[in-house]
């Protein structure tokens, strides 16, 4: 009776080297065991298949694979090709080659993740990159939590604990409306800005607090009136249509300021630099394959961003 769990790695291989052979003593020297073994192995394997596997040949000399042997040979060797792909799969996802990586962008930089992405599948074709978008709060706990194996994001946060590499500039503007009597001023009076009305994201956004940051730099003696909205898109449109003029990502504002429907207004301090940043995890090793997607990122140099806004170029103080 056929009893195929009974069939081990061991008494295939033994068949194999017999195949390959000719005889028990000769298998046997080849595998580095005793005659002995390797005939035990044979029969342990007959036994479990019911037939014979083996036979003498017609000379007296060398062993032939009888029809059930015939079998049993090509089933060795489908299982060594298997495990062979196997092993080269396991090897490749030790040394990051392969795998499965969630990779985590903060709202702002949504606005460049299809090309990083694309970039992505060339430079790392066999591993799969999966993409999730959210707020800072949300990215920060992914990671805090583990369902993010690493992130996009700005200034990256003192806890949990992270391993934060830059990957390309981040310029930050105030937006204004076309047609707005600053819209192409060469600068600013602060007491005028200040009379304008802010809208701003969420408390805890990174583009809130360079907000805040540049207000107070600004040292003047009023506080302009603040909106907040919950999108960089609510905010754009905002601006847009007169609401209100804002700080936000000029990668995140790039399309707009390109055709010219938006104006980043020029001045001292502006625009605000800041960098992008890919974080992982430091408190446990992160999967080779996410390194090997970090490592990927950096060495891009930013290539996946867009170009800052003409407009905005070369200013600053």
């Amino acid at each position: 009776m056929l009893r195929l769990d009974a069939v081990t790695l061991k008494q295939l291989r033994a068949l194999q080297a017999v195949a390959a052979h000719g005889t028990l003593t000769a298998a046997a020297a080849a595998m580095h065991q005793t005659t002995p073994a390797v005939h035990s192995q044979i029969r342990n394997l007959e036994i479990a298949v019911g037939h014979p596997v083996l036979a003498r040949g017609a000379d007296g000399g060398k062993m032939e694979l009888t029809l059930p042997g015939h079998e049993m040979l090509r089933a060795a060797e489908r299982i060594q090709a298997v495990l062979s792909h196997a092993g080269r799969q396991v090897a490749a996802i030790a040394a990051g080659r392969v795998g499965q990586v969630r990779l985590g962008f903060v709202s702002t930089a949504q606005y460049s993740v299809p090309r990083l992405l694309m970039q992505l599948m060339q430079a790392c074709p066999e591993i799969e990159v999966s993409m999730i978008v959210g707020n800072r709060e949300t990215i920060v706990e992914g990671l805090e939590r583990g369902t993010m194996d690493l992130a996009v994001m700005g200034r990256p946060p003192r806890d949990p604990p992270l391993r934060a590499l830059q990957v390309g500039p981040h310029p930050h503007g105030i937006l204004l409306p076309a047609g707005h009597a600053l819209a192409g001023a060469e600068g600013f009076d602060p007491e005028l800005l200040v009379q304008e009305t802010f809208l701003m994201r969420e408390e805890g956004s990174g583009s809130r607090m360079l907000l805040q940051r540049f207000l107070d730099r600004l040292a003047t003696a009023r506080s302009p009136r603040l909106i907040e909205l919950n999108s960089n898109e609510a905010i754009k449109q905002g601006v847009l249509c007169g609401l209100g003029i804002a700080m936000l990502s000029l990668h995140a504002a790039h399309d707009e300021v390109a055709a010219g429907r938006l104006v980043a207004l020029r001045g001292p301090g502006l625009p605000v630099m800041r960098h992008w940043y890919v974080v992982i995890p430091a408190a446990t090793p992160a999967p080779a394959a996410a390194s090997r997607v970090a490592e990927a990122i950096v060495a891009l140099n930013g290539a996946f961003l867009p170009d800052a806004a003409p407009e905005a170029a070369g200013q600053g103080g």
